[in-house]
């Protein structure tokens, strides 16, 4: 096979990792001769591999019980959905060994709704696994192997020293078909507007990645891991050379969220809203060029108003590096932690100036107090909270200062076949305005022959009626 020179960049790396050991630093030079072009990837993969499993996850599903089918007839009549008679559910992806104490990463997407998760490694051991946390917003969970002795770990590498054109490796297990390493590089950095997870801020790469290469490792040329792979762009289902990874800065919150403990990712809060700069609103600003972020709103308790950020403000850093939207704000932010603070620079009537903000959690105030709906209501398999900064900042709504929230949503209950939806807002029963979960519960038990229902759904609010 033939290499054009800038595929083959890392050449000292190479020779250094040919040679058993790795470099910290890594010098990138064009190849000059003909025994350079030639070097092989496999003293990485040989250091790596191991370390890269295979992840099986598996649900059974129940069959409805019987009361709950006789409700839905009483509700829907002859189209009342069936409940499954007792089917399996599967899910094939791979996962990387972080930790020689058998802390596996993988894909949230590939454990999704499962219960049972068994992970295979690459000297073909299997072990059962516990979910120790799952994050939907970054896509990533964290499994720990039980009773797992001599396993082979990878080091998480840094995924802020990457550059597009560095050489790297993608190791997973494609279709099933075993483990599989392809090479390419990185096409690009900070790649947002993806549409794969509330945190899309993505490595792209060119490195083939298909079907079961989720959760898998994306290795740079020092033998860590820089990326979880967890997408493709593709027309067929095939790689056409556009793959996406959550870079390793992301994957450390997370996977330091597990060791702590943990069963959510706690992120800072900023008590803002916060909306792109387009090139409007840039002439607008007199800025040359879109950059940076909007505040469209300030809560009026939250530590940016703390701080003195203002609406009409534009971020323009987190700590030195610049943001271009919401989505790469989101990703700086959240990197600060929940101790400490966070300088902001600030662009206010033409002039920069930079605001301490300080990193908190947000808070639980009102507390949840959850609701269950009971059976024979609209809200059957549903869970109402009181709405807080932490909650919405959980469910990615906006704070608001009445009605309660759909938390939970159970798979083919009555509140999901009526049409609810997680993150709801409920914001009155029957005429009666929502304060509070005690006032949810109240209205719905009182009502008789039907329930009319006023929902804020992203801003839009709607009402419906519902009877028994």
């Amino acid at each position: 096979m033939r290499f054009s020179p800038f595929r083959l960049s890392i050449i000292a790396v190479a020779l250094a990792l040919g040679a058993g050991g790795a470099t910290a630093q890594t010098q990138r030079v064009v190849p000059e001769s003909k025994a350079q072009v030639q070097l092989s990837f496999a003293p990485i993969v040989r250091q790596t591999a191991g370390a890269v499993v295979n992840v099986y996850a598996s649900r059974s599903v129940r069959r409805q019980n019987t009361a709950m089918e006789e409700y839905f007839r009483r509700f829907f009549g002859d189209d009342a959905p069936r409940g499954p008679r007792g089917r399996s559910q599967n899910s094939l992806g791979s996962g990387v060994i972080v930790d020689a104490s058998g802390l596996v990463i993988t894909n949230n997407h590939v454990i999704e709704n499962m219960n049972e998760v068994k992970v295979a490694l690459a000297d073909r051991r299997e072990f059962e696994a516990d979910i120790l946390l799952r994050d939907s917003r970054t896509d990533i969970a964290v499994l720990k192997l039980k009773d797992a002795t001599n396993l082979q770990a990878v080091e998480l590498g840094d995924s802020e020293a990457l550059q597009v054109g560095d050489i790297v490796l993608a190791i997973g297990n494609p279709f099933g078909v075993g483990q599989t390493v392809t090479q390419g590089i990185v096409s690009a950095l900070a790649r947002t507007q993806v549409g794969i997870s509330d945190y899309q801020f993505f490595i792209q790469t060119d490195a083939a990645i298909n079907p079961g290469n989720s959760g898998g490792a994306l290795i740079d040329m020092n033998g860590r891991v820089v990326g979880i792979n967890t997408a493709i762009y593709s027309r067929s289902g095939g790689s056409i050379g556009i793959g996406f990874a959550v870079p390793s800065s992301m994957v450390r919150v997370v996977l330091n969220s597990a060791r702590g403990g943990a069963r959510n990712v706690v992120r800072p809060w900023l008590g803002a809203r916060l909306q792109p700069v387009d090139g409007d609103i840039a002439t607008g600003l007199g800025l040359e060029r879109p950059t940076g972020v909007l505040v469209t709103s300030v809560y009026d308790k939250g530590p940016a108003a703390e701080a003195g950020l203002k609406r009409g403000d534009v971020i323009l850093s987190v700590d030195g590096q610049t943001v271009d939207n919401p989505d790469s704000f989101g990703y700086r932010y959240t990197l600060k932690g929940t101790q400490g603070q966070a300088p902001l620079t600030v662009l206010r009537s033409g002039k920069q100036s930079t605001l301490q903000v300080k990193l908190t959690p947000p808070p639980e105030t009102p507390a949840r107090e959850p609701v269950r709906g009971r059976a024979r209501t609209p809200f059957a398999g549903a869970t109402l909270v009181n709405i807080s900064p932490a909650v919405a900042d959980e469910l990615q709504i906006e704070v608001a200062d009445e009605g309660v929230v759909i938390s939970d949503l159970e798979e083919r209950s009555v509140a999901a076949s009526v049409g609810f939806e997680k993150g709801d807002l409920i914001v009155a029963v029957n005429g009666e305005r929502l304060a509070s979960t005690k006032d949810a519960e109240r209205q719905i038990e009182r009502a008789s022959g039907y329930w009319e229902i006023t929902v804020n759904r992203g801003g839009r609010v709607f009402t419906t009626v519902l009877g028994r």
